[in-house]
């Protein structure tokens, strides 16, 4: 599951290494102890990412981050939140697991996720993310430069989300 899925010169799309992903839930007037948990200020608005270093965070809702970090670094980031949690109420869930992640990146990448993602994609700038569908399959869509996207999809449509891919590809590949 490693491998790229396939490539052509306009779009490239590949399966990226695991990641220590978390979900974390808190009062949004508790971020400054989130943030000096996870070594990041983490953005206030949805939407909007932060990374510094290896590490990023990203914005799903009111009071919703998506966190990613190095495999490496997990259970450090648990750590730091249990010893956080003793002054700040919050629910932090490990789902690196549950997820697998997509690179879509070439000069065709928005155009072509727009094959199966109803988001105006031309809307959505570099370090941002949404939660939104592939086709039938909820994902969290995060945009890394003007021709790079990461999609999120659970491990179990991975295959859906992968094959509706393939598809594209070869609709792209044939000029349509």
């Amino acid at each position: 599951m490693n491998a790229p899925v396939k490539s052509f010169d306009a779009v490239s799309v590949a399966v990226m290494p695991p990641v220590a992903r978390l979900n974390l839930r808190i009062a949004p007037a508790n971020l400054g102890a989130a943030s000096k948990a996870f070594g990041l200020p983490l953005p206030g608005k949805i939407g909007q990412g932060a990374a510094k270093g290896d590490r990023a965070a990203w914005c799903l809702g009111p009071d919703e981050w998506l966190l990613h970090a190095p495999e490496a670094e997990q259970a450090v980031i648990v750590a730091a939140f249990t010893t956080a949690r003793a002054k700040t109420p919050h629910s932090l869930t490990v789902i690196s697991d549950r997820e697998v992640t997509i690179a879509i990146t070439g000069p065709r990448a928005q155009e072509f996720l727009s094959v199966a993602c109803p988001l105006d994609l031309s809307r959505m700038t570099p370090g941002t993310a949404k939660r939104t569908l592939f086709d039938t399959a909820q994902v969290v869509l995060i945009r890394d430069a003007e021709d790079a996207f990461r999609i999120e999809v659970w491990r179990s449509f991975f295959p859906h989300v992968s094959e509706l891919l393939e598809i594209a590809q070869r609709e792209f590949a044939c000029g349509l």
